[in-house]
């Protein structure tokens, strides 16, 4: 394999606490020396990273493929091609694909997919139940045996409480994240965006924040009864923050992430007859935004992911309530990580962290880090490099997004997964 020297760059490494000019040497595809360049280290390949910033690669906890089943939108080849342009070299594949991944069957499939479009790290999140139908648990010490990291049972309801218990139990038997998508169906209904202002005013069906935290607080409460190791994804209100804050306070062992785009979005940027803002869950107050924000910053949210879903042209046609919920966001992820940490005052580092180390943790995987010995997974990024996002730009086969021509900050150059450049930036 190449040995690369990584020379001249900002190094950032949150779970080392490092935060320094220096290289990074690389061979065989693991880290062999942070820092000061290894003696006697004789590179095939030199990267010049002098204005620019060093990091683990990213690890994102929610991004469909869309593969198998809806290729119309998207395929593994493609989206990943968009992930090593947006420093994402670890991905977690909810199960929600077609067929859904309940079996030790699609996980093969996956992998085999994975490989072949030269992206290894996918790491399937099983099927709760099977075929999704949230009656019938599903069999999780095998999908766990076949790889599956977590499970979860996408945004599909279960049927009653006594299946997620059931559910918790089995998967603390077997030491399996749990990851849940907090919502009351019934609460929610057909809705379509926030129970607010906006919803009122042009007359879309709308989902209270109350169907989240309500649904929130009865996983929280099942998870202290069964001792379920359990994550929350893509929370987006103030009470869900809060009864977060108050389960950690008392030692639940318990984790959560945000969409970066609901850090940036409220109800008010909406536009109601634009299905690019159509999304779930959906953007809320200026208020649950702002509690979002602290949440992050004060660790009581763990973790950013870009919860991309790309869609083709069609599935966003049609009324705003009767289109596809879903923002294609990976390449997005990183110029909003990065406005977020200045628009707050979050310490670079510690947004970094929010990408790389925390995932890490929460799926207890040996990434996220510039560790010696660790997998050579390395993001290198221009933090002021401005580019709009258009068709010359953007990677996914999905262009739905609400960002659409507008111009953004912090671009990646390099991402190298497993000690191999699989994408450089052209056109410099």
């Amino acid at each position: 394999m190449t040995r690369f020297l990584i020379e001249n760059g900002h190094i950032i490494d949150p779970a080392n606490a490092i935060d320094e000019f220096g290289a990074v040497c690389i061979a065989d595809g693991k880290i062999v020396q942070v820092g000061a360049p290894a003696a006697n280290f004789t590179p095939d390949e030199i990267i010049d990273a002098k204005g620019k910033i060093v990091c683990p690669g990213f690890i994102d906890l929610s991004a469909r493929l869309r593969e198998p089943g809806h290729t119309q939108k998207g395929s593994i080849k493609s989206e990943t091609q968009a992930a090593l342009s947006a420093g994402v070299t670890s991905i977690c594949l909810p199960p929600d694909t077609k067929p859904c991944i309940d079996t030790p069957a699609v996980v093969e499939y996956i992998k085999d997919k994975a490989e072949a479009a030269g992206f290894p790290k996918i790491h399937g999140i099983g099927a709760l139940t099977q075929r999704l139908d949230g009656t019938e648990l599903s069999s999780m010490f095998a999908l766990k045996q076949a790889g599956c990291i977590a499970v979860s049972n996408a945004r599909a309801p279960l049927a009653n409480l006594l299946i997620l218990r059931r559910a918790m139990e089995y998967a603390s038997s077997h030491d399996l994240l749990l990851m849940v998508h907090a919502n009351d169906a019934a609460l929610s209904g057909k809705g379509c965006a926030h129970e607010g202002a906006m919803a009122s005013r042009y007359g879309l069906p709308g989902i209270p924040a109350a169907a989240e935290s309500i649904a929130l607080a009865e996983c929280l409460e099942l998870a202290q009864l069964t001792g379920c190791r359990l994550h929350v994804s893509q929370i987006s209100c103030k009470q869900s923050v809060i009864k977060l804050q108050q389960a950690k306070k008392y030692g639940l062992n318990v984790t959560a992430d945000v969409a970066i785009h609901q850090l940036h979005l409220t109800e008010n940027e909406v536009v109601p007859f634009d299905s690019h803002y159509h999304v779930m869950p959906p953007f809320r107050s200026e208020e649950d935004c702002h509690y979002l924000r602290d949440g992050l910053a004060n660790g009581t949210i763990d973790a950013i992911c870009s919860d991309h879903q790309p869609h083709d042209l069609d599935a966003k046609l049609g009324a705003f309530p009767e289109t596809e919920p879903g923002i294609a966001s990976l390449e997005t992820l990183l110029p909003l990580t990065l406005d977020y940490a200045e628009q707050h005052r979050v310490d670079l580092s510690k947004a970094i962290a929010n990408l790389t180390q925390k995932p890490a943790q929460i799926l207890g995987l040996s990434a996220g880090a510039l560790t010696v010995g660790f997998d050579a997974d390395i993001c290198i990024f221009d933090p002021k490099l401005t580019w709009e996002v258009n068709a010359q730009t953007w990677h996914s086969l999905g262009h739905n997004t609400p960002f659409w021509r507008q111009t953004l900050i912090g671009r990646v150059t390099h991402t190298l997964q497993g000690g191999r450049l699989l994408y450089k930036l052209r056109n410099r």
